[in-house]
This record gives structure tokens, sequence and C-alpha cells, in this order.
């Protein structure tokens, strides 16, 4: 299945009173899908996943089906550190007509290639759809290796993995040895470039939410073969792709958006607002690429 090459890991919009809001929500994929996005990923870690209810995760899952999904792929994140649960997650958002499932390494337990192997192979036997396992080593101190990573994309239904470990070989030897409609998304907005000249498809974007646009021109200039105007573009965005990390995301993603006058409301404890010295920061590289005025 075709998920096309900018995704965007959207965050989760909340009310004042910070509770899901689902009107708030379809405003903001509308604007994602006028702006580059082909397909949208909900309740991933951007989207606030631990700080989500199931519940909260399936009635946004459902929204977006129903809203959305004759217009655009819609990827539910249902992965967490319980395989249990996770195969329980899978299923119910099945059952809402999701087009694919993201899921992520299992975080704080610490498998073994083994234990990653067989928890993502228990989780594709439950279910039909397509699965895009997530490689996150920063957030969830578990690397999946290349090698488990080739066996994973041997189980029909694993479609894909979001690569966000930034390690080069690893990922050259993921591409090298998977099959060619195995597809491989950058998990870091900074490193599309760089893993599209590696043979990956795309990529499964943060800033796509502010400059979405840009990046899918140089997703097409690339593949299209002007590598000079996509390392262009590339360098030009390098200061929204890191400072939307200035702190941890998706707190500056989120203040970016209701900055720019698309009210998605305050992260859920444990984060909080940006401290003060960042968030001027943060707004002087907002203002360069003309999203707010300062």
């Amino acid at each position: 299945m075709d998920f096309g090459e900018l995704i965007t890991a959207m965050v989760t919009p909340f009310d004042e009173n910070n509770k899901l809001d689902l009107d708030r929500a379809g405003i903001l994929m509308e604007h994602l899908l006028e702006h580059g996005s082909e397909a949208v990923l909900l309740a991933g870690t951007t989207g606030e996943s631990p700080t989500l209810a199931d519940e909260e995760k399936l009635q946004l899952f459902k929204f977006g089906v129903e809203k959305f999904g004759g217009r655009t792929k819609i990827i539910a994140g249902t992965g967490s550190n319980s395989t249990k649960h996770s195969i329980e997650l899978s299923k119910a958002a099945q059952d809402t007509g999701v087009d694919c499932l993201l899921l992520v390494t299992p975080y704080y337990n610490k498998p073994g290639q083994f234990g990653l192997y067989s928890h993502f192979e228990a989780i594709a036997e439950a279910v039909s759809i397509p699965i895009i396992i997530y490689n996150v080593p920063s957030r969830t101190s578990c690397n999946i290796s290349a090698a488990t990573c080739i066996e994973l994309s041997k189980i029909e239904n694993i479609a894909g993995v979001k690569e966000a470990g930034s390690d080069f070989r690893q990922i050259a030897e993921i591409i090298r040895g998977t099959a060619d409609d195995f597809i491989v998304y950058s998990g870091n907005d900074g490193d599309t470039l760089p893993m599209l000249s590696l043979g990956a498809n795309g990529v499964i974007s943060v800033a796509s939410h502010l400059v979405g646009d840009h990046i899918k021109k140089m997703i097409t200039d690339f593949k299209q073969g002007d590598t000079s105007g996509a390392a262009r573009l590339h360098n030009w965005l390098l200061d929204i792709f890191y400072g939307i990390f200035i702190v941890t995301n998706p707190v500056p993603i989120k203040t970016a958006l209701n900055l720019a006058g698309i009210n998605v409301g305050r992260t859920r404890l444990p984060l909080t607002a940006m401290p003060e010295a960042e968030l001027r920061d943060f707004k002087k590289i907002l203002e360069k690429y003309n999203l707010i005025k300062i």
C-alpha cells in the first residue's frame, strides 16, 4: 500500500480543559492536507500518546477515518511496551477502519533482538492491516538492529519502518537487505534528504505542520533529479527542522501552531510550556520562515 512520501505525525489538539478536541483536530487535518501531507499519523509520540487514554485514541482514529478517510490514509499509533496491550489496541484500531498501524519499539523494559522480533510478530499476526514499525532509540533506549528489521520485513503485513536512529549505516543496511516494496521513512526531518540519497521513500514529519509544502518540494526535487535544488531547500529548512526540538517534542510544535493561529491547545503534564528564554529564540526562528510576526 502506498502511504505517500510525506506523512505528518499530527499533534493531538486539546480544548481549554485539556480534553480531546475533535473540532480542532478536523481544522488541523484540513490544514495538513492542504499543505503537502499525503497521510496522517494519529496518536504517535508527537500526538502525546503516553498521556492519551485508549478511549481517546480510538475516538481520534474513528474521527480521522470518518471525516478524512476518503481523502487520505489514516495511520494509528498503537504500540506500547506491553505486547498484550499493543495487540488489544491494534485490533480495536483496525476495527475503526484505519489504513495502517505504527508500532513503536517497547520502551523502558528494553527487550533483546529476539524479544523485539517476537513482540512485532505477535502483533502482526493479530491484525490484517499493514504495519510500520518505529525505531526511535533516543526515546525508548531500545534499537531494532538492521538484521532484526530485515527479518521483520519478511512478515507479510509489516510494510515498512520509521527510522529515527540517525544511524546511516544501519539505515543503508535495512534498505539494501529488504524487498523493494518495503517502505523506509525518515523519522527525523533533518535526516530526510540524507536518507532519500540512500533509497528511503520519504518522511514521517513533525515540521510539516508548518512547512509541509517546502518539505514536499524538497522530496520531489530530489526524486526528479534536482539534487542541488533539494539540497538548497534542506539547508534552508535546517533551522526549523531542529528548532522544533529546542525543548521536548511536541511542546515547540504546539506552541508554533498556536502562535500561527491554528489553535491546538497546550500539552498535557508532565510536558509544560516553553521556558521564556527558549521561547524567545524559537519565535525568532518562526519569524524567519514568515510563520509569525514579532
